[in-house]
């Protein structure tokens, strides 16, 4: 990293900066190159290892790019906005970037998944019906190296 006055090493802070956002950017390893989509998410640490929870359709391509590649990588951010500084204008932003496995889950994994995905974007308990459980398919994103980055407010 170039700027190591903005480095983030300390998994507590990289884990307060995802509770904040409210979506990660999930890039994969398209046919043609690089494929990013943006996504709810749900997420926990154990262990020390930060595990995201994804969802889709049992089906397309982010589903079938995941069972070809599993490698993903995670960008989550949260920008607090421009300023002018003596040398022309910056950005005030938090981000991470996260490299790891992404695997579809089951069965009770699966069902955790959805509860933290529903408890991320404001939701908590709510009951998932068994046909949309059914239907859906949950990928649980095993980080192995996360970096974060952030621009303060001077």
């Amino acid at each position: 990293m170039r700027r190591r006055d903005r480095q983030i090493t300390d998994i507590e802070t990289m884990v307060d900066i995802l509770k904040r956002c409210d979506t990660i950017r999930l890039g994969l390893n398209g046919e043609d190159g690089p494929y990013v989509v943006p996504l709810s998410f749900g997420f926990e640490v154990v262990d020390g290892t930060v595990l995201i929870y994804i969802h889709g359709a049992r089906g397309g391509l982010k589903h079938d790019l995941i069972a070809r590649d599993p490698r993903v990588c995670v960008e989550a951010d949260l920008c607090h906005g421009f300023i002018e500084v003596h040398d022309g204008i910056t950005t005030l932003y938090e981000s991470l970037i996260g490299f790891g496995l992404a695997e579809e889950v089951q069965g009770a994994d699966k069902a955790r998944g959805l509860d933290l995905l529903l408890e991320h974007c404001g939701f908590p308990g709510y009951a998932c019906n068994a046909a949309m459980t059914a239907m859906t398919a949950v990928y649980r994103i095993t980080l192995r190296r996360l970096t974060g980055k952030r621009n303060p407010a001077p």
